[in-house]
């Protein structure tokens, strides 16, 4: 095999420009913005802000510190705001058979990492298909900065492809490795993600988001391999410290690599999608990658030694732990640990696709919440009665 695998410190060619409105699309409407939840109330003040400006009603799927009360208020004092608050067991899945990607042996590579935002992810694209809805803007609550006519010029583009999103610049959205190799002096560029993402809900090849770090990079492959996935504006994410914790860097890992080294199949030519993942699905690209993974780790801790005396000590031993973490994790994950991932990704995508079109369509918020078994929510908005659910039957299951 001639073809050599890079680290890509850009994906930006795999976008197109979205910096201008759609020619003939007049409609920049969006049914509602998605917002999955964990931070406190207070953290959503911005999005609750902003739904309200542009008249647009929210989802807020709570879990973890957002509490649902709180959220309620939140929106029951701010202007024009309108949401449906919704809150989200810790254990709560969706009522369909377990998806292979979340398998545990995918689970233990990901050093058993615990999120649900995959989750909220999900019930905010079924919610959606349920209530018939056409377009949607999934905002992560730790998102700042956004201009309306970006949004409006999203859900425009929304009108001719299935996806849209934004890109996180201040503070830049990258994983800890890519954090370490800015921070030591390598470029690295930050990739549009699923924190401000658009998606049109009635198009044939909805995709579905796995349970692993990354997962927004999975959504939306198929539209980054043909280079049809538009970058709309940008956004500000609230600022944390990267390598706070080294384990933090062991529950990337896995998805990281597996990320990485598909999106770099598709910089390898101007492919089609079902092409680079025939090259995905042999062990000896995952060997090549996980060589130049490796490299790039290496590399990134030797340069940390020449810019150490730059550093506090505290942030020099941060970042050396979290890449020596993230070396050992790499150096446990094998090719055919990931070209079991990529089938089961598959595997899970269509199965994901014969249950969409099972779904029944346009039902009231009452019947789309008891399709998904989400017992606890409520329907609020500024000056109106809240109405809640809390203790009915579920009518039935997606699946």
């Amino acid at each position: 095999m001639n073809r050599r695998i890079k680290q890509i410190q850009s994906h930006a060619d795999l976008l197109f420009d979205a910096s201008v409105p759609v020619a003939g699309s007049a409609n920049t409407r969006l049914d509602a913005i998605v917002v999955p939840a964990a931070r406190p109330a207070s953290e959503l003040q911005h999005v609750i802000s902003m739904a309200a400006t542009l008249a647009v009603p929210l989802v807020i799927l709570c879990s973890k510190q957002a509490q649902l009360r709180q959220v309620v208020r939140r929106v029951e004092r701010t202007f024009g705001a309108e949401a449906l608050v919704i809150e989200v067991p810790e254990t709560y899945r969706p009522p369909c058979p377990t998806p292979l990607t979340s398998a545990r042996e995918f689970h233990l590579a990901s050093a058993e990492r615990s999120s649900d935002l995959s989750v909220k992810r999900n019930i905010g694209l079924l919610l959606g298909r349920l209530r018939g809805w056409s377009k949607i803007l999934f905002v992560d609550d730790d998102i700042r900065g956004f201009n309306p006519r970006d949004v409006a010029r999203l859900a425009g583009y929304l009108e001719r492809n299935p996806v849209a999103s934004m890109v996180s610049r201040h503070f830049p959205d990258n994983s800890v490795v890519c954090h370490a190799r800015r921070k030591v002096g390598f470029k690295q560029d930050v990739f549009v993600s699923g924190a401000t993402l658009g998606v049109n809900l009635q198009h044939p090849g909805l995709s579905f988001f796995a349970d692993i770090y990354n997962e927004d990079w999975f959504f939306f492959a198929r539209h980054a391999a043909e280079r049809t996935l538009p970058k709309v504006g940008e956004v500000s994410q609230l600022e944390y410290f990267p390598f706070a914790d080294s384990q933090r860097a062991a529950r990337e890992e896995f998805g990281d690599l597996l990320a990485e080294g598909l999106y770099a199949a598709f910089e390898s030519g101007r492919r089609s999608f079902d092409d680079n993942l025939r090259i995905a699905k042999h062990p000896s690209h995952w060997r090549e990658y996980k060589e130049v993974r490796l490299e790039t780790i290496e590399n990134t801790l030797t340069a940390l030694e020449q810019v150490g005396k730059w550093l506090s000590q505290t942030e020099y031993d941060s970042m050396e732990e979290s890449l020596t973490t993230a070396r050992k994790w790499s150096a446990n994950i094998s090719p055919d640990l990931c070209v079991n991932f990529i089938e089961s990704w598959q595997e899970d995508g269509k199965r994901w696709q014969q249950m969409l079109g099972r779904l029944p369509s346009k039902l009231s918020e009452r019947d789309a919440l008891a399709e998904l078994q989400l017992q606890s929510w409520r329907l609020c908005g500024y000056g109106r009665p809240t109405e809640s659910e809390t203790d009915f039957a579920p009518a039935g299951a997606v699946c």
